[in-house]
């Protein structure tokens, strides 16, 4: 395997719940919590976890607000996450394509 598809893989995502967090935040421009969990299927803990992962490594940023009196925590993909995740997805698809052709 040639190096160029190599420097693609990015450990942030090597836990599945980071891809599909990542892959919900690239369709949409924002998601909550609340709306994370239920789509995921996860505990409150397990996704804050793999939320801060990510938010540590700046690929998504956090918005806090209210909804009246609730709080709402909205999460968003950062230009550094897309192009990490895209980067990451490059490598993955190489990587399928490569074992096909062996």
């Amino acid at each position: 395997m040639s190096a160029k598809p190599q420097a693609g893989y990015d450990k942030v995502f090597d836990n599945v719940l980071r891809l599909r967090i990542m892959s919900v935040l690239m369709v949409n421009p924002s998601c909550d919590f609340t709306s994370f969990k239920e789509l995921l299927k996860v505990t409150d803990g397990n996704l804050a976890s793999h939320l801060r992962h990510l938010e540590n490594a700046n690929y998504i940023q956090v918005a806090k607000s209210f909804a009246g009196r609730k709080p709402l925590t909205t999460y968003a993909a950062t230009e550094t996450g897309k192009k990490a995740f895209r980067s990451h997805l490059d490598f993955l698809e190489h990587l399928i394509t490569a074992s096909k052709t062996s």
